[in-house]
């Protein structure tokens, strides 16, 4: 395929406060919906190098577990935003965007294009819109609340989010328990709301203006190939990657262990549920995730996002984001 790739030198440089922000072809969609290989051929194709948006591939050592990039296909195309903590560090939302930010200058400084691809709409909202000053946290108090929400059912979590700061709790409900948690410990431990502190207290201005491509999927494809990638997660290794973390001394409540599929497969290892439950639960906890993902995504995103049917063959959808590209950036 012949594409002429995009001239990074025409866009102008990301420091200073008054340079425009950077456009950056930024590709997301729910689990399973192929932002990988769509990534890797866009790289090609525009000599780029790839920036993951994905909050649980930023963990060293889960790799079976997040499905994340294959060593082969990071010799594709350079990989940034993979293995950046440990399974019991956090990862937010606020150092993504400082280091996204960093990572795209010295690319384009290099001459080459950044793509931003994932999953994780708050990554990318962290990346694009300007974040606030988180207030003061108590750090004994905080890890003795962390503690104590840890052990409460997500559900149960959800009402108090909705009670506690209902303008914040369906978007904290959409990035899963560690972000309804997060809402709830700012308005227990400050008195005042979440969303109270992002209207009071105004971020630096954004330096990355996202151009959004959306892979969509039929409902029915979307969870054949959850399932499939389930499956494929199980035979090859997952318990053994759990095993080993196991053995490292990680424990099931550290950040990078809660989410799904590690979870579930630390109930098989100690014995208190079967394999085959533990798959059932797998698909059905990432169906659910893809679905808030999607709603995320439809209700959060900019009309001109590019819809993309995800279906397609790959050199078709590669063919129709270049060319919404192009255009693009001869309208800019």
């Amino acid at each position: 395929m012949s594409v002429r790739s995009p001239d990074v030198r025409e866009a102008p440089p990301v420091g200073g406060a008054s340079a425009p922000p950077w456009r950056v072809p930024t590709l997301v969609g729910p689990t399973a919906s192929g932002k990988t290989a769509l990534s890797l051929r866009l790289a090609e194709v525009w000599e780029g190098e790839i920036i993951s948006m994905d909050s649980r591939q930023v963990y060293r050592g889960l790799d079976i577990g997040t499905d994340k990039v294959a060593l082969a296909d990071r010799a594709r195309a350079p990989h940034h935003g993979l293995d950046r903590v440990e399974p019991d560090e956090r990862y937010s939302a606020g150092r993504f965007a400082r280091e996204a930010t960093a990572w795209i200058e010295d690319i384009v400084e290099r001459g080459r294009q950044p793509v931003l691809v994932g999953g994780t709409g708050f990554f990318l909202r962290a990346l694009t819109e300007p974040i606030f000053a988180e207030p003061p946290l108590d750090p004994l108090r905080r890890e003795q609340l962390r503690a104590w929400l840890a052990a409460r059912p997500l559900p149960e979590l959800a009402r108090w989010a909705d009670a506690l700061d209902p303008e914040r709790a369906a978007l904290a409900r959409a990035g899963g328990r560690q972000r309804v948690q997060r809402v709830l410990e700012v308005a227990l431990l400050t008195g005042r709301a979440l969303s109270e502190w992002h209207q009071r207290s105004a971020g630096p201005p954004p330096r990355v203006r996202a151009w959004v491509v959306l892979l969509e999927l039929p409902r029915e494809e979307m969870d054949r190939r959850i399932d499939a990638r389930v499956e494929r997660m199980i035979t090859g290794g997952l318990a053994d990657e759990v095993r080993a973390l196991r053995a490292q001394g990680y424990r099931r409540e550290h950040p990078g262990l809660t989410g799904t599929g590690y979870r579930e497969m630390w109930d098989v290892l100690e014995g208190t549920r079967s394999l085959a439950d533990a798959a059932a639960e797998m698909k059905r906890q990432t169906r659910q995730y893809a679905r808030r993902q999607l709603t995320w995504f439809r209700n959060q995103l900019p009309d001109v996002a590019v819809r993309l049917e995800a279906t397609r063959p790959l050199e078709d959808q590669v063919r129709v984001v270049v060319d919404h590209w192009e255009e693009e950036r001869r309208a800019a």
